[in-house]
Order: structure tokens, then sequence, then C-alpha cells
């Protein structure tokens, strides 16, 4: 009973982030999602308590997939440089193949709902930049990176500029692929110290 419960839920989920993706990204009621699903209103609450419960599922599922996929970058990549560019490489990524996800990231889909929903996202974000941080000290150590090099700082202009090309993205309505000139961009932002 409890895998059907299970199925349920996730399917309410897929529904949501599904709604999230359309091009005027209008707010998500929950007459319009049990529509969407040919269920009753009540049917919905039987599985979650609130709207805002539906969104702290699709913000865990983020956080799940984020960062499993970083622990397994950080055991893999042992270079402090290569690590960073493959986290941001993954973040611009998960974009492009979640629409809807991308909405709950920037923050988008959030107002007007429950202001923890926004809190959860901050510490993800807040999350991410420590992770950066951690990659760029190992690059120091590894004198991929200038020793006066301030990472916090660094960690802080690579999360901007993953949130910029987030909301580039869920801006044009999806348009801007956020994976645009990142090879060029990397360069930029994640140079390497010539060693002599």
């Amino acid at each position: 009973m409890a895998t059907k419960n299970n199925d349920k839920k996730l399917q309410i989920l897929q529904a949501v982030a599904a709604m999230l993706e359309q091009p005027n990204g209008s707010k998500i009621t929950t007459a319009a999602l049990a529509k969407r699903l040919g269920v009753s209103e009540a049917a919905l609450y039987r599985h979650f308590a609130s709207k805002a419960q539906m969104f702290e599922g699709l913000i865990e599922f983020i956080e799940q997939t984020l960062f499993g996929l970083i622990n397994k970058i950080t055991l893999d990549e042992k270079n402090g440089i290569q690590q960073a560019r493959a986290i941001l490489s993954l973040l611009l990524g998960f974009a492009q193949h979640n629409h809807g996800m991308t909405r709950v990231l920037t923050g988008d889909a959030l107002v007007n709902e429950d202001e923890r929903l926004q809190q959860r996202i901050n510490q993800l974000l807040d999350r991410l930049e420590s992770t950066l941080k951690q990659s760029l000290r190992m690059a120091m150590v590894q004198q991929e990176l200038d020793a006066a090099t301030d990472v916090s700082a660094h960690a802080n202009v690579l999360l901007c500029f993953v949130l910029g090309r987030w909301q580039q993205f869920a801006k044009s309505n999806f348009a801007r692929d956020p994976l645009e000139m990142w090879a060029v961009q990397a360069a930029f932002l994640l140079p390497c110290v010539q060693k002599a």
C-alpha cells in the first residue's frame, strides 16, 4: 500500500513540475492541479497536507538529485578546478533538463507561497556555495589557483553566475540554453594558474 501511495505522490509532483514548465508560468492552484490529474482536490490532500508540502517534495527531489551527483563528482574528480567546473556544468545541465525545477530554484514558483519554501531554497544555495568553496580550496592546495584568491568571493561569483543563467533561462521561457557558451565562460570563471 505504501508503494501505491508513493507512486501517487510522485505522479502529483511530476504534474506540478510539468505545470511549472508552461510558458506563462502562471500560479499553480490545487484546483488546476486536480483537474490536470483528473482527481478531486480532496484526493490531492490525502497525499499532501498543503500545496507547500508539494513544493517541499520538489525541493527535496532537487536536493537529493543535485547533492547525490555532486558527491559523485567530488569522489571521482580529484582536481579542484575540474571539480568546480563539473559542479557548475551539472547545475546548468540540471536546469536545461528540468525546466519546472528551474522555476523553483530561482524562486519564481515560490512567490506568494509559504516563506519557509524560499528559506529552504536559500539553504540549498548556501550548501552549493560551500561545496564550490571546498573545490576552490582544493585547487589552491594543488596550486591551480593563486594563493591570494579569496575563495569565498570566488565561490559567490560562481554561484551568482549559475543563478543568473537559471534566471535568464526561466525568463526566456526556456529559450536561452543555460549551457550556451559554457565552454568559453568556464575559462573566464575558473582560470588555472600557469605553472612555470
